[in-house]
């Protein structure tokens, strides 16, 4: 079953162009490659840089592994083409997996915008634009979810 991992020292590179799937060229010396590090089918936030230029990417990514290993990019947060897909150029780029800013709470954050924790049943449809549900957390019955949940 794929799931949605995160892991430290995740990083490669490629010298794919465009805006499809990266090939990957293998870890970076003392880090590990998406495959060992997050695990063929799951998915992780990534960054991309094109090392010397102003293009970068961060999003969420698909892992495959391949010949060559594989980064699709699923869902674009930011980046230097207005947060859309980069059209990648020539040259070298670096692959990693990070935690994007525009995904962490903050201090900043209001607990009724990002972050909801309940003490007691919930029986009314809740929605939120994006955020974190703290718990402890007991779900029973139909959860649908659009998007990404994070659990903490």
């Amino acid at each position: 079953m794929a799931a949605f991992v995160l892991n430290d020292r995740v990083k490669e590179t490629s010298t794919t162009t465009g805006t499809g799937t990266f090939d990957l060229a293998g870890a970076e010396i003392g880090f590990e490659t998406f495959v060992s590090g997050i695990g063929t089918t799951n998915s992780t936030f990534y960054a991309i840089s094109n090392d010397g230029k102003n293009e970068f990417e961060v999003g969420i990514g698909t892992v495959t592994d391949a010949t060559p290993d594989t980064l699709s990019r699923d869902t674009i947060i930011s980046s230097t083409n207005s947060d859309n897909a980069v059209n990648f150029t020539s040259g070298t780029k670096t692959v990693f997996c990070t935690y994007p800013a525009k995904r962490a709470p903050s201090a900043s954050m209001t607990a009724t915008t990002y972050i909801t924790t309940h003490a007691s049943t919930i029986s009314d449809t809740q929605t939120m634009d994006s955020g974190v549900l703290a718990g402890p957390v007991t779900v029973s019955n139909t959860v649908t979810v659009t998007g990404t949940l994070v659990i903490i």
